[in-house]
């Protein structure tokens, strides 16, 4: 059985996409007979403080439905202050430098990128070490802080990002890009680098829909994820025109936005907003029954970025407003997944959401087996990773 290492700066049991990614692609790996283990962080996501199994410790091996899990020590922050962001990151960079040059590691190594710090580091290590290096890029950096304003062009720490981002392309053995966006913009700079689209699909685990539809109730739309700044879902709540129209809008998550979304909902109860807090993933499949479409929100078009939200709710059967631009637009309006609006245009998306309003209950239920078939026969994790085997990647 060969062995393959993956390093990764999120794994459940910390919530979100990045988590459940990297969780899935181990677990698919493990699968199809390679022994896995995962390199991470002490749990600390996304409210940056060390989960309570995990205070007191300097490093815990864990073994995750046969994947071996090894979490290093942390300085956790989600600090908006770059020096303690950038403080958190070195802190697990260090601790991962010094396990990969004293512990005997797997040939083949799996690094995830962003966080940018986290893979040069990492890359650096493993080209010292002639590891073989498959880089999964999720999104593109220092770009998508420039558009998020989060880093000022031309800054110095812009400039050392874009060596970071230079150096990890360079030394990567293969690339995995998770849109055509992210592989065009790799090969702009390095044309001849081998490299492979590997979308954010989930594991179907569901071979027909049990939805639970009231047809009198309202149009329930909701959102489940981070409420960080990249979403923008404060801002959402802020500008959303739900009054006069057949729809609520449910938000579930944890994350800096948090307080002042809770804050804002009780401030104006004539909004139709409702807040659940973050619910474990089985719990919030079980809730969301009842709900009709997804909303996936991003608060500025971010070149690169596919949000696997599209993939996901598809898989489980519901239509999706997408309000991001860019690819993830391209993806829904092609495969008839949903509805569009233009990203930072409040007034497309309460537009749309009158669309959506007429349109009611009935058509919509008729939409989620459409969707649900459609994302069945295209959306499909195991045939990736087959595909990709048979290319000799892994």
């Amino acid at each position: 059985m060969e062995e393959i290492l993956i390093i990764s700066n999120y794994y459940p049991p910390e919530k979100g996409a990045a988590a459940n990614r990297i969780e899935q692609l181990a677990l698919k790996l493990n699968q199809n007979n390679y022994k896995v283990s995962v390199l991470c962080p002490l749990g600390n996501y996304p409210k940056g403080e060390l989960f309570p199994e995990y205070k007191g410790k300097f490093s815990v091996t864990e073994n995750l439905q046969d994947i071996t899990v090894k979490r290093l020590w942390i300085y956790p922050s989600v600090s908006k202050n770059i020096f303690k962001r950038t403080l958190s990151v070195l802190s697990f960079s260090s601790m991962l430098f010094l396990y990969l040059v004293l512990k005997k590691t797997p040939h083949k190594v799996i690094v995830q990128s962003p966080p940018l710090l986290l893979s040069f580091v990492s890359v650096l290590t493993l080209s010292l070490l002639r590891k073989k290096i498959i880089l999964n890029v999720s999104d593109l950096w220092p770009l998508a802080a420039i558009e998020l304003k989060a880093l000022r062009s031309g800054s110095f720490s812009h400039k050392v990002s874009l060596f970071f981002e230079r150096f990890i392309y360079s030394k990567a053995t293969l690339i995995f890009g998770q849109s055509n966006e992210i592989i065009t913009h790799i090969h702009s700079s390095f044309p001849e680098k081998n490299c492979h689209l590997y979308r954010n699909f989930p594991e179907h685990q569901t071979a027909e829909m049990h939805f639970a539809t009231h047809v009198n109730d309202p149009i329930k739309l909701f959102y489940a994820g981070l409420l960080g700044v990249a979403q923008g879902v404060l801002e959402l709540c802020q500008q959303i025109e739900l009054q006069n129209v057949d729809i609520e809008l449910h938000i579930f998550g944890d994350g800096a936005e948090k307080s002042q979304i809770e804050d804002l909902i009780k401030q104006n109860p004539e909004k139709k907003i409702y807040f659940h807090g973050m619910l474990e993933r089985h719990i919030l499949h079980e809730k969301i029954k009842t709900f009709d479409i997804a909303i996936v929100p991003l608060k500025t078009r971010i070149y690169g970025s596919v949000p696997s939200k599209i993939f996901e709710y598809g898989a489980l059967g519901f239509p999706v407003l997408y309000f991001g631009g860019g690819e993830g637009e391209t993806i829904v309006k092609e495969n008839n997944l949903g509805w569009v609006a233009q990203v930072g245009n409040f007034e497309s998306l309460n537009t749309t959401l009158i669309e959506i309003s007429k349109t009611g209950k009935e058509p919509i239920q008729m939409m989620k087996k459409q969707v649900f078939d459609y994302a069945e026969n295209h959306f499909d994790l195991d045939f990736q990773i087959k595909d990709l085997i048979q290319k000799n990647v892994f």
